[in-house]
């Protein structure tokens, strides 16, 4: 029996859609919604939001712009979106319809989406 495929994080990906393109560090796509070519194999242009994106701050850059594009994603159908802050140690959540998290506490498990509930990630861990 194969195990059940859920989704698929892909590194560095240019997600286009809304005539605007993002590139998280990880993009992560339920596996139902992830394109395929003729031959059935993965698409090498993906012009949907991912269902979760995940960003790593750098020192060099502007933490605004970056929620900025985590807020687009997630009003163009992201369900959930990370800034991790390695600086600061802490991780900022974003999800649809509801105010943004911000989790210290290296031993608080973070949210992840609904098809990646067996996902336990505390801040320590990243």
């Amino acid at each position: 029996m194969e195990p059940s495929q859920t989704g698929l994080a892909l590194p560095e990906l240019r997600c286009s859609f809304q005539d605007r393109s993002f590139v998280p560090d990880i993009a992560v796509f339920r596996w139902e919604r992830i394109p395929l070519d003729a031959d059935d194999a993965i698409a090498n242009s993906f012009s949907a939001a991912p269902d979760w994106s995940i960003k790593i701050l750098s020192p060099d850059q502007s933490s605004t712009r970056v929620i900025s594009n985590l807020l687009f994603c997630i009003e163009n159908g992201t369900e959930l979106g990370w800034l991790v802050d390695p600086r600061e140690e802490l991780v900022q959540v974003f999800r649809q319809r509801q105010p943004p998290l911000f989790i210290e506490s290296s031993s608080t498990l973070l949210p992840v989406p609904d098809f990646a509930q067996s996902i336990d990630l505390t801040v320590g861990e990243i």
